[in-house]
């Protein structure tokens, strides 16, 4: 607050008059306690932490692209790729079951529960990913001779990530769901980047080639590193929280919510990077490359909406369990337009850079613009519902979301196949914005249905009860 009224005094007149309400509700969103004001503080901090970790991703992308040249970079995006989906699929939605049941055990006080959900999902996230690693080395013994040579050492380093990938993610939901933005975020999207780029110099700097071998290397230490510490971070907060007790599992009732999550979440992150995996399979690393480095530096305007639906679970699951449909509903259109504006404002700032930071990777990269300008559409064609696929699993409408998202993702899937061939990285950009457009149609008229909310950046705004009342 008070860093806020200094930075006020030292404005002109003329602009301190204009700036003033902003500033103050700036203020009010820091200082407040209520819900909605931690919702929005969540939101802020979310979206700085992926502006800083754009800016981190960018440069040491752009650092290990000159490293490493087209070809070697191609091969380390296509197995990372593969690594943080599979990793992530590999928690089978407990990551997300936390945030789902931790804020309504939270308003019942009931602490037994919430001490066992969390050792719970730890267990299960680090179990099954395990299990996966183990099928994916069975695999790779088996099949090995069937992928590419120079695929084969990466995608064995990259299987041993799995179990450290599932646990950063259930780590990262536990403390999104107690609203501890930085903690959640900061080792996943700032800490684990800057790792995979220190380790990856030092390397170099000590001898190792400079290839997507030595990159992975680099990834598997940063992630274990990352992983570890942000596990006795999070434990330490949860025993100061709760205090030591007994647990109550309910593994059924998680189970139950996970599986449905697990298939949404499953579908909406094969959504959003089948279109490398495609290309990846398609075409050759050099293009893989190229359209990584152009869908990576749109990537900014994905953490709008990435940062409003981290915010916004918690406080959907909190209104939706109160019975509170008016402030659920006036909540969830705030959300649309925390989502599209920003989206906007900051895709437009993108493009008119885009070619010059294209050319930072290297004189090739800028046959990717054309992928950035379609890819944008797409974004902003999802901005404009905003987090509907995270309002409706809050309102226990997730087989509904499994559907829709087994639309899309089966859209993309097929346009991808039916694009990529015929007109190459553009086609994966507009199959990859189609498929954001279904998405978003979808998601409207399955809110618009079930919880009769109308999902959509220009919709009038509902006021709250108390509004009415005023």
């Amino acid at each position: 607050m008070a860093v806020i009224q200094s930075a006020e005094k030292l404005l002109p007149n003329g602009l301190r008059r204009k700036a003033a309400p902003l500033l103050r509700h700036l203020a009010a969103i820091l200082a407040g306690n209520d819900p909605h004001s931690r919702a929005q503080r969540m939101a802020l901090i979310a979206f700085v932490i992926r502006v800083v970790s754009a800016a981190i991703a960018f440069v040491s992308q752009i650092i290990m692209a000159r490293m490493m040249g087209e070809f070697e970079y191609g091969i380390f995006v296509f197995v990372w790729v593969l690594v943080v989906i599979f990793g992530n699929l590999s928690c089978l939605g407990f990551h997300s079951t936390v945030v789902r049941f931790l804020p309504q055990y939270s308003e019942r006080n009931a602490f037994e529960e919430i001490r066992g959900l969390t050792a719970t999902a730890r267990t299960f996230a680090m179990a099954s990913a395990s299990l996966l690693a183990a099928l994916g080395l069975l695999g790779l013994w088996l099949f090995g001779d069937r992928i590419e040579t120079y695929y084969v050492v990466p995608v064995y380093l990259g299987i041993f990530c799995l179990p450290m990938i599932a646990l950063g993610d259930v780590l990262e939901g536990t403390a999104r769901a107690h609203s501890w933005a930085v903690v959640a975020l900061s080792p996943t999207y700032i800490v684990r980047p800057l790792l995979i780029l220190l380790f990856l110099v030092v390397a170099i700097m000590s001898g190792s080639p400079h290839s997507a071998q030595t990159a992975m290397g680099a990834a598997l230490a940063a992630t274990y590193l990352t992983s570890v510490v942000q596990f006795f971070n999070v434990a330490y907060r949860l025993r100061h929280t709760y205090q030591r007790g007994a647990h109550r599992i309910e593994f059924g009732t998680w189970i139950r919510m996970a599986l449905p999550i697990f298939l949404i979440e499953g579908f909406g992150f094969l959504l959003t990077n089948s279109d490398v995996v495609v290309v990846g399979l398609v075409l050759d690393p050099e293009s893989v490359a190229i359209y990584f480095a152009a869908a990576k530096t749109m990537a900014l305007v994905h953490f709008v909406l990435f940062s409003v639906k981290a915010a916004a679970a918690p406080r959907f699951s909190a209104l939706y369990g109160q019975g509170d449909r008016l402030g659920l509903a006036a909540f969830a259109g705030e959300t649309v337009r925390w989502s599209f504006w920003p989206s906007l404002a900051v895709g437009l700032c993108m493009l008119l850079l885009g070619d010059f930071l294209l050319s930072l990777f290297g004189p090739a990269f800028t046959a990717g613009y054309g992928v950035m300008v379609i890819l944008l559409l797409g974004i902003l064609a999802k901005a404009a519902v905003g987090p509907g696929e995270v309002l409706l699993t809050m309102a226990g409408q997730q087989k509904l979301c499994v559907a829709l998202y087994a639309a899309a993702l089966i859209a993309n899937i097929g346009l991808n196949i039916a694009l990529i061939p015929a007109f190459g990285i553009s086609g994966a950009a507009i199959a990859t914005a189609g498929a954001m457009a279904i998405e978003a149609l979808l998601l409207f008229a399955a809110v618009r249905r079930t919880l009769d909310i109308t999902l959509f950046a220009f919709a009038a705004p509902v006021r709250r009860r108390q509004d009415r009342t005023d």
